[in-house]
């Protein structure tokens, strides 16, 4: 499973977050995505490879504009990924 840390920016409240987590549940298919405005990030598990330039394509149409890309290994616990 990979977990995807990206920056995003345009994010200004929580509306703009359900926006970003909704446009990248449309476009992959995931196992979680979450944004917060506050620290202008987006973490989105998924079986899925992913490149940068994937998720850029992604949000293009929305606004919002990746500013930061991490790739690490996502690991399901007990109480949910991490």
């Amino acid at each position: 499973m990979n977990k995807y840390i990206l920056g995003i920016d345009g994010m200004r409240c929580g509306m703009c977050e359900m926006h970003v987590e909704e446009a990248v549940a449309k476009a992959v298919p995931v196992k979680k995505a979450k944004a917060s405005h506050i620290k202008n990030q987006l973490i989105v598990i998924t079986e899925r490879e992913m490149s940068q330039m994937d998720f850029e394509n992604v949000f293009a149409p929305t606004g919002y504009r990746v500013t930061s890309f991490q790739k690490t290994e996502a690991v399901k616990r007990l109480f949910g990924w991490r």
